[in-house]
């Protein structure tokens, strides 16, 4: 790229930069989604003095160090004197104990004495930031989901075709070293994988059993599309634990941007608790860089590559879905499943993908459409819409 690449959220955040002072703004996604490249493009654009800071160091910060980074951010509104505003940038702010309630306060002082101090939070963890946020910043705050990079995106940023991002995922961090295929590996395994669950996870979090977890996001990888019981989980993971840990270590994986358990769907019916979650990995680099087959090789395998192919469309849907008010889950009645249902209110959509994997279940789309009120059926592959279409147009567009 000879410029960098502006995401499709950016002219959302500059809009909402250029506001005059009225909340905190806060970017929340996974990691090497491009959070700081964008609060970076948009500070550019404000042209006002700027002062970034993370809290993404090897030790924790405290809240004396966000006292500090706000001194030297309303220090700077006192230098301008264009216009007498600042912007601070505070990245993976969770990682700070007790974040939420120093921001109010620093946040109110602002406000009471009408400094002219705009902020922008960032955070790699959505559940801690959003948890932070709902404690003690309720009123003082609008969040800006920034999901996995779309086919869209990576495709206007890099060229890519659609083979490349259903093989190697949205990750624009590692897009330079896909020619050399072990290194793009290294880099998404121990930059990504592992930095996520050891240090977003495993230190922010409070997981009683930490191999369980990672042995979990391994088999959600291996079976991503596939629905598993917790009992069964629990049977490949050789552990006597308890089907509530794991769906709660299903909620953090999600949070944390790797791996979601698809609910199945039950329309305005009360839905079964602890219904059989369906595997669906947030990223397809994930599956892929572990799985450590090539990509010639995965190509040519129709039912390896059928499964990625229908990762991918479930990986679109979820990272598409953030932030619009739409859901994604599945439907199971005995031998017939429709690979996702994606929904907003009463309005349906009924999605079947033909990926060229083999079939264990039959197509389930008819008798769905017999049970529940669906607006739209849609065919991915095959006779139906092309694979690289749908994945130009976000969840919402499918809806519509």
């Amino acid at each position: 790229m000879k410029s960098p690449f502006k995401r499709s959220l950016f002219p959302t955040l500059l809009k909402r930069m250029q506001e005059p002072r009225r909340f905190l703004q806060v970017l929340a996604g996974p990691r090497q989604v491009g959070k700081t490249t964008l609060a970076r493009q948009v500070a550019k654009e404000l042209d006002i003095p700027i002062h970034y800071a993370s809290a993404d160091e090897p030790t924790l910060q405290d809240r004396a160090w966000i006292n500090q980074q706000w001194d030297i951010a309303r220090s700077l509104t006192r230098k301008d004197h264009r216009s007498h505003s600042a912007l601070l940038i505070v990245d993976e702010v969770q990682k700070v104990q007790g974040w939420s309630e120093t921001v109010k306060r620093l946040w109110d002082e602002d406000s009471a004495a009408a400094v002219p101090l705009r902020v922008l939070l960032s955070g790699s963890s959505p559940l801690l930031v959003q948890k932070g946020l709902t404690e003690s910043l309720a009123g003082r705050f609008e969040i800006i989901p920034v999901p996995h990079w779309s086919y869209a995106e990576m495709k206007a940023a890099f060229g890519w075709s659609v083979e490349q991002y259903v093989y190697y995922g949205g990750y624009p961090g590692a897009a330079s070293l896909i020619e050399d295929e072990d290194r793009w590996r290294h880099y998404v395994v121990d930059a990504l994988i592992e930095t996520t669950l050891s240090r977003d996870i495993l230190l922010m979090s409070r997981v009683d059993k930490p191999a369980l977890l990672r042995r979990l996001f391994h088999l959600g990888c291996d079976y991503s599309g596939q629905i598993l019981s917790y009992q069964k989980m629990l049977g490949q993971l050789q552990d006597a634990g308890h089907t509530v840990t794991l769906a709660h270590y299903l909620d953090l994986l999600k949070g944390a941007g790797l791996l979601a358990g698809l609910s199945k769907y039950a329309g305005q019916r009360v839905r079964q608790r602890g219904s059989s979650p369906k595997f669906q990995v947030l990223n397809t680099g994930l599956m892929t860089a572990l799985a450590h087959t090539a990509f010639t090789s995965i190509r040519t395998d129709p039912d390896h590559w059928g499964r990625l192919v229908e990762s991918a469309v479930g990986a679109h849907l979820l990272n598409s879905a953030v932030g619009a008010g739409i859901e994604v889950q599945y439907w199971l009645d005995r031998n017939r499943e429709v690979d996702f249902v994606l929904f907003t209110g009463e309005t349906v959509a009924a999605i079947e993908v033909k990926s060229g994997r083999r079939e264990t279940l039959l197509p389930g789309i008819a008798a769905f459409a017999a049970a529940f009120p669906v607006k739209r059926q849609l065919l991915i592959g095959a006779q139906g819409i092309p694979l690289e279409e749908f994945l130009t147009y976000p969840a919402a567009h499918w809806l519509g």
